[in-house]
């Protein structure tokens, strides 16, 4: 947000409540993501542009890969305590 002029306090807000209302969606519909997305956005609009520009990034397989990672981790942790 500060990129665009946001103040940082604002740019926080706006990111973690965008967040929070996608989690809150996803957890309502109880759907995949993509139809949810099919929901939010409009062809050709800002929502699915920033998508896109996140995905082509590598946002989903970074998520992924950081989720098994800490999997990984913590099956380890445990397993030496278990």
């Amino acid at each position: 947000g500060i990129q665009i002029g946001f103040h940082a306090d604002d740019a926080l807000q706006i990111a973690a409540q965008t967040a929070k209302g996608a989690a809150e969606l996803l957890l309502k519909l109880n759907e995949h993501p993509e139809s949810a997305i099919d929901k939010v956005t409009t062809p050709r609009g800002c929502t699915i542009a920033g998508l896109n520009e996140m995905e082509h990034e590598g946002f989903s397989a970074s998520m992924i890969k950081g989720i098994l990672r800490s999997f990984e981790q913590a099956e380890k942790l445990y397993s030496k305590h278990g």
